[in-house]
């Protein structure tokens, strides 16, 4: 059974940063992308960044480009987002998600969630 757990949120001002972490435990890690998605109340949730299993690959969505890392640590179990310059506009619950195959930017591209953690950026 596959589990994801985040962690790492909380509150900041705007420009400044966060680094939100994500376990994953329940099946071979390496062996799967890995992807951050956010949520804000009354929207869809959407698509932030996603890392091939072997990190050679990210994507990000153009109003983080530049400002959110993402990276992984296989050995750990463990995927990162690195978010910088932080802007009112990125508050949102940020959760952490894995396919069963492949990846991409949509929700139903993605098989198992976190519970999500709350990042607030004040301005």
């Amino acid at each position: 059974q596959v589990q994801l757990v985040e962690s790492g949120g909380g509150l900041v001002q705007a420009g400044g940063s966060l680094r939100l972490s994500c376990a994953a435990s329940g099946r071979t890690f390496s062996a799967y992308a890995m992807a951050w998605f956010r949520q804000t109340p009354g929207k869809e949730r959407e698509f932030v960044a996603a890392i091939s299993w072997s990190s050679s690959r990210t994507y990000y969505a153009e109003s983080v480009k530049g400002r959110f890392t993402i990276s992984r640590a296989n050995a750990k179990n463990m995927v990162y987002l690195q978010m910088n310059s932080l802007k009112p506009e990125d508050t949102a619950v940020y959760y952490c998600a894995t396919p069963d195959r492949g990846w991409g930017t949509h929700p139903w591209e993605y098989d198992y969630w976190g519970q999500g953690t709350q990042v607030t950026v004040s301005p």
